[in-house]
């Protein structure tokens, strides 16, 4: 299906047009055929050829133009209708202006009402006034509704024009704006929109923009038939489960959940007036959504807008700022950055300025969040930026950098703790501040590993503090004689040899702790293994403290620690004997 806009003409003309092609009511309300003023957006369909056409017929007259901007916006071409028998009208410049504001690329010139007047004249003026535009050099079709001249070569343009249209993406995620809302008994709410991207499937789960509240989709309906799945490009209607008449309104979106983000500030670049000549309070339009904001100029073409409520944006996507009091629409804006950074410092703005105006918006962000997950950057419609990592992508200055700030972070840190086995892994982490994701990559290039939990340099040998090392060699000089008397708690108290200290020793290879508080020469357990050989096997725990000229609070951890390493083997009986 391809969905245009019939835009341009203020009365029944155009409606008089859709109805001849369509065979359809457009005027859907009692008010609009009575009159005959389009008052609110109108839906029908029709085949031309191979193709699918659904018109979105939108008001024409001033005072509707909210309505008509809200069907104009999702909508990616225009058949833009001006009758012959009264040429260029007010509304047709404020029609055009919109569609060259939200940048619409797609579009066909109609001349209606043929024979009533030489429509000529007006093809050409016409054509002249949109070639200025974002639609450029549209084709031009006479025709007359009342006779039917001209609409066999209008279909073919048609046709032409549905061929012309990018290729939607079925895949992509779903922004759903809302361009009706009402209640179908039985069945409940109601909403209706233009399926620009992605698919759509009944049992669906959204999410709603207004309230990020999630809902379900109960049915579908597209062309006035139920559907179990609708893709874009489409008319859908979507009966939801969940949420009540009163909760929805025009402009809100149902979203892929999870996949947008909302904001509430957001740096455009404008088409049309200069930043510093329009009005600081205005109304964007997007899709169908309509929000008052405050403008902030940036530069000569560059502002920041904020948002009087949130919308789902994304950088690329395209709108028109209306100036309410002046009945105009002044600008179209680009979004650069829905997630901009704060401007509070002096210069800030101009800062900002040459950064969106010179620069990759994309990158800049990823510079000052260091890493991103890869979905966030997609939610702000952002994609292969910066380097991947897994499910991050990283500025590539700051992982080239990265290794070398973690060997210093490293370094100072051991300097700091010279007993440590390694520095915790998380506190690297967050002296580097970066995702626990990212270290190992870090890490590879930093000369350093990662070893429970811990970060160490690989194969390093431990030097023991010159303190330590003299409290342990007096250890190791008491052990010569009698290796198997461990030194009392307030012995190693005396030598200033606390947990940490034993620890470093033990990865130093000079002591051996078997338990808490019991540490033994290095040695200790070859020195055991061949005491215990000369015994009669099996032996019991009495004739091996004997045998080593130890206690029982030695003899008892240093068999379990044997029995571990595998030098002896305990009997049910609590015997043991040598392997």
């Amino acid at each position: 299906m391809r969905v245009l806009a019939t835009a341009g003409h203020v009365d029944h003309g155009k409606s008089t047009l859709v109805r001849a092609l369509t065979g359809m009511e457009p005027d859907r309300l009692a008010e609009e055929r009575r009159r005959g003023l389009t008052v609110d957006l109108g839906f029908v369909w029709t085949r031309i050829g191979e193709h699918v056409l659904a018109f979105v017929d939108v008001p024409g007259h001033e005072r509707f133009v909210p309505n008509m901007l809200a069907g104009a916006g999702p909508v990616a071409a225009a058949v833009f209708v001006v009758a012959a028998d009264e040429g260029w009208q007010a509304q047709s410049a404020e029609h055009l202006a919109a569609l060259d504001a939200f940048g619409v690329r797609h579009g066909l010139l109609v001349v209606t009402k043929a024979d009533r007047a030489d429509p000529e004249p007006v093809l050409r003026d016409a054509r002249d006034r949109l070639a200025a535009t974002t639609l450029g050099d549209v084709p031009g079709v006479a025709v007359s509704a009342h006779t039917g001249a001209g609409l066999d070569r209008l279909r073919g343009e048609l046709t032409t024009l549905a061929d012309r249209l990018p290729p939607p993406d079925p895949a992509a995620d779903v922004r759903l704006w809302v361009d009706r809302v009402f209640t179908v008994r039985g069945a409940g709410t109601v909403v209706t929109g233009t399926l620009g991207a992605g698919t759509l499937r009944a049992g669906d789960e959204l999410e709603l923009s207004a309230t990020a509240r999630r809902v379900g989709v109960r049915g579908l309906q597209s062309l006035g038939e139920p559907c179990e799945e609708v893709g874009a490009v489409a008319r859908v209607a979507v009966n939801l489960r969940g949420t009540g008449r009163d909760d929805v309104r025009r402009g809100d979106a149902l979203l892929t959940p999870g996949a947008w983000r909302a904001t509430v500030e957001v740096d455009v670049r404008l088409r049309g007036d200069k930043a510093d000549d329009l009005h600081r309070e205005l109304v964007l339009h997007v899709g169908a959504a309509s929000v008052p904001c405050r403008i902030r100029p940036l530069g000569t073409d560059l502002a920041r807008l904020s948002l009087r409520e949130a919308v789902p944006l994304r950088a690329g996507d395209t709108g028109l700022l209306r100036d309410p009091g002046e009945h105009r629409v002044p600008a179209g804006i680009e979004v650069l950055d829905p997630n901009p950074p704060g401007l509070r410092r002096r210069g800030a703005a101009r800062e900002r300025a040459l950064e969106l105006d010179g620069g990759d918006p994309a990158a800049a962000y990823l510079r000052r969040h260091a890493a991103v997950p890869v979905t966030e950057l997609r939610a702000l419609g952002w994609s292969g930026v910066g380097s991947r990592v897994g499910e991050w992508a990283v500025d590539p200055g700051l992982l080239a950098a990265l290794p070398g700030r973690a060997a210093e972070r490293f370094a100072a840190w051991a300097e700091r703790n010279p007993l440590a086995a390694g520095m915790p892994a998380e506190a690297l982490r967050r002296a580097l501040g970066v995702p626990a994701d990212l270290l190992g990559t870090v890490l590879a290039g930093s000369g350093l590993e990662l070893h429970d939990g811990l970060v160490r340099r690989p194969g390093a040998v431990a030097v023991l503090p010159a303190a330590v090392d003299r409290a342990v060699t007096e250890l190791e000089r008491r052990f010569a004689d009698e290796p198997f008397r461990a030194p009392e708690a307030a012995e190693l108290a005396a030598l200033r040899l606390g947990p940490r200290e034993l620890a470093a020793a033990e990865r130093a290879g000079r002591l051996l702790r078997i338990a808490d508080g019991v540490v033994l020469p290095a040695d200790a357990a070859e020195r055991a293994r061949a005491v215990l050989g000369a015994l009669a096997q099996p032996f019991t725990v009495s004739a091996a403290r004997r045998a080593l000229g130890t206690t029982r609070r030695v003899a008892v951890p240093l068999l379990e620690y044997l029995d571990g390493q595998g030098h002896t083997e305990r009997a049910p009986d609590s015997t043991r004997r040598l392997r």
